[in-house]
């Protein structure tokens, strides 16, 4: 609406300088829209350039015990395919035998193939089912893992038209890698669809106007769009997932409405003490700009920090977050005011609920005012009491188990669940109960080790790894160029019956490894990455804690010039994502929330590089609403309010804006609970129950009661005059 008094950013004026701003305006929106199209040009390529997996830590035991038997011809299967009958006739029968070789000889000869071997190939018992109807064939394949998945598909078809005969079904790590990957792309564009209405609305109550309610969406469109073709062209010296992408697109979408928010929240607030438009837009930059501008830092700098973690998703999701993060608040900061500034008085009309519409108080919020002025009389009692509702709702957090992403984490009735379990039910030694021994330079006493690790609790069988026919492909049949100089090497195969992401096989695998060996040993197979990748995260995990501690400590110290509210800020922070990072636990892990987030298969564990990233999330986020929220209380203290005071004033300031943008943000990653894949559930359930505790609890009462019982303490910096 037009103010009495007050000429708009954009009313015409003779000798006025609103013309070159005006001008300035419509060059930052072409520069806008043409980046726009470049971006959805360069989408297509960047999205074939994107890998897939990478759940698995690098550098570990079981990577180098898996190349070793690599060298060794005794690789490991990346692609499985379960063979059976159509009429249930035994894998002996001549039909079925025909149709194995022809599966076997089309895929043998396919590209990025360099080992196949199969039941009628080796005669191997552990290829043949229990009841003598099903047949493995394995194969180990070249590539990347997403070239891996690319094959696997491939050569499943194949397989599947050269034995018409046979019921062919696929498992394996690349097949369960491309089945997830495949979901959560289709998963991801459903989640956006029906987010965005509901964004829509929050936004529409929250500023009642129709373009200040598509301006962050159209800024979150364009910041995750422009994010896509970045991270394309970092896979030239990285590996990013396709699933973090997909997986940091609604966290780019929160981020960028957050942004938006807070800088039209603040337009309008300086709107409505009849300030010019110029005036409006100068205020808006120098306060919530600046507020922006630290908060792309943190989020940036704490999303950077996961880098130092060996598992490659991991990394993946901490660069795609920190890109989006960047170009969220680059174009909120661009974009948004010269579309201000073309919009005029258009950007306050056009309101569709105005006849069921309050009018709005320019003061701020008369309720979230009441609120901090209870909480402020009685700061102890409301602290005490918030912060042991939200230890409750931690306390699960201290039962989180990690693993990694399977086939489990598709939904129960996908054809590769399905597929996994029929091995597990249906083999005496299904695949992924096998832990390869690599022994290298062996003297003697082989047998009498192997007879060692058959004595071991949970081993069913030890053997020595039989050598399947490799493909006639040159580059998979020339020997490496160090063979002549690679020293012998014994690999063994010691089947268990435990789950491999249970504690008994993680027992195991360290018995197998301190079992007295007759040579330097390697031990990998599926239990051994778990495991691996478990340590490798637990011991990245202090470095990690200290580079984010040191982040937090210094962007927000030097923002609001004190000591004490870093300290303040990193202690509620941890709070507020232990808070909801315990029900997460307590629903996924556990297997509680079935009812409430749909089908899925509980584990008892959480990815760890999954978890860590919702961690991450949560944790930035957090500190996003805590910077908004001590930047206002700053600038009220700093106009000479007392600590009460100003605690009152940000807090009724800034409530309502915190809680429709922590509405929009837990509407759009909530949507991803709405997932197949279990992976996706545990993004969404945990960032969107973060952003609501943070905004309601932790910003609405226990930083308020923290900061009232510390007093002018907040304030205090020991190099200040």
């Amino acid at each position: 609406m037009t103010r009495a008094g007050s000429t708009d950013v954009c009313a015409p004026r003779p000798h006025s300088r609103e013309r070159p701003g005006r001008r300035r305006a419509w060059l930052v929106l072409a520069a806008a829209t043409l980046t726009a199209l470049c971006a959805a040009l360069a989408t297509p390529a960047a999205l074939t350039a994107f890998g897939t997996g990478g759940t698995v830590a690098v550098g570990t035991e079981a990577a180098q015990a898996r190349e070793a038997a690599t060298r060794a011809a005794a690789p490991s299967p990346d692609l499985l395919l379960l063979v059976s009958g159509r009429e249930g006739e035994s894998v002996d029968s001549p039909r079925f035998r025909a149709g194995e070789r022809a599966a076997v000889d089309v895929m043998r000869n396919g590209p990025g193939v360099r080992t196949v071997w199969s039941l009628g190939d080796t005669q191997d018992p552990w290829l043949r089912s229990k009841d003598g109807r099903s047949g493995l064939i394995a194969a180990e394949l070249m590539g990347s893992e997403r070239q891996q998945a690319t094959t696997a598909a491939r050569l499943v078809a194949r397989a599947r038209d050269a034995a018409p005969g046979l019921r062919i079904n696929a498992a394996g790590r690349a097949w369960t890698t491309g089945a997830v990957d495949e979901r959560v792309e289709r998963d991801m564009l459903r989640a956006e669809a029906l987010a965005a209405p509901a964004v829509l609305l929050v936004l529409l109550v929250a500023y009642g106007s129709l373009a200040c309610a598509l301006l962050p969406l159209a800024v979150a469109v364009l910041a995750v769009g422009c994010a896509i073709p970045v991270l394309g062209a970092l896979t030239q010296v990285v590996d990013v997932s396709r699933f973090a992408v997909n997986a940091t697109s609604a966290i780019g979408f929160g981020l960028a409405v957050d942004y938006t928010l807070f800088l039209l929240a603040r337009y309008q607030e300086e709107r409505d003490r009849d300030t010019t438009g110029r005036q409006a837009m100068a205020a808006m930059l120098r306060t919530s700009g600046r507020t922006v501008v630290c908060s792309a830092v943190t989020v940036a700098g704490c999303l950077g920090c996961l880098l130092v973690v060996p598992v490659p998703l991991l990394r993946a999701l901490a660069l795609a977050g920190s890109v989006v993060t960047v170009l969220a608040a680059v174009v909120a900061l661009t974009v948004l005011p010269a579309a201000l500034i073309l919009l005029g008085p258009l950007a306050e009309r056009a309101d569709p609920l105005r006849r069921v519409r309050r009018a709005r108080d320019p003061g701020g919020s008369p309720f979230w005012r009441r609120t901090a002025g209870v909480v402020t009389r009685r700061p102890v009692l409301a602290g005490a009491a918030v912060s042991l509702m939200l230890l409750v709702l931690a306390w699960p957090l201290g039962h989180a188990r990690l693993g990694t992403i399977d086939e489990r984490a598709l939904p129960p009735t996908d054809a590769a669940a399905l597929v996994s379990e029929d091995l597990r039910s249906g083999f005496a030694f299904p695949p992924e109960r096998l832990l390869t021994v690599v022994v290298t330079a062996p003297s003697k006493g082989l047998d009498a080790y192997r007879a060692r690790l058959s004595e071991l609790r949970g081993v069913t069988a030890v053997r020595q790894a039989p050598a399947p026919t490799r493909a006639p492909a040159p580059a998979a049949a020339a020997p490496p160029a160090h063979a002549g100089r690679t020293p012998p090497t014994a690999v063994l195969v010691v089947a268990h019956r435990e789950d491999p992401s249970s504690v008994a096989v993680a027992e195991l695998v360290r018995a197998v490894r301190a079992t007295t060996s007759p040579g330097p040993v390697a031990v990998g197979g599926r239990a051994a990455e778990i495991v691996d990748t478990r340590a490798a995260v637990r011991r990245a995990l202090p470095r990690v804690a200290a580079l984010v501690a040191a982040v937090l400590l210094l962007v927000v110290g030097v923002f609001t010039r004190s000591v004490v509210a870093p300290l303040k800020t990193l202690a509620v922070t941890l709070v507020t994502v232990a808070c909801g990072l315990g029900v997460v636990v307590s629903l996924v892990q556990n297997g509680r929330g079935r009812g409430l987030l749909g089908t899925f298969t509980p584990t008892g564990t959480l990815d760890a590089s999954v978890l860590l990233f919702t961690l991450a999330v949560g944790l930035v986020l957090s500190v996003d609403y805590e910077v908004f929220l001590l930047g206002r209380i700053r600038e009220e203290f700093d106009r000479g309010a007392d600590n009460r005071a100003a605690i009152v004033e940000g807090i009724a300031r800034t409530g309502r804006l915190m809680t429709s943008a922590a509405l929009a943000v837990a509407i759009s990653t909530a949507a991803l609970t709405t997932s197949s894949v279990t992976a996706l559930k545990v993004v969404g359930l945990g960032i969107a129950l973060i952003a609501l505790a943070d905004a309601v609890l932790v910003r609405g009462v226990l930083v308020p009661a923290v900061m009232t019982t510390l007093g002018t303490a907040n304030w205090c910096h020991p190099f200040r005059r």
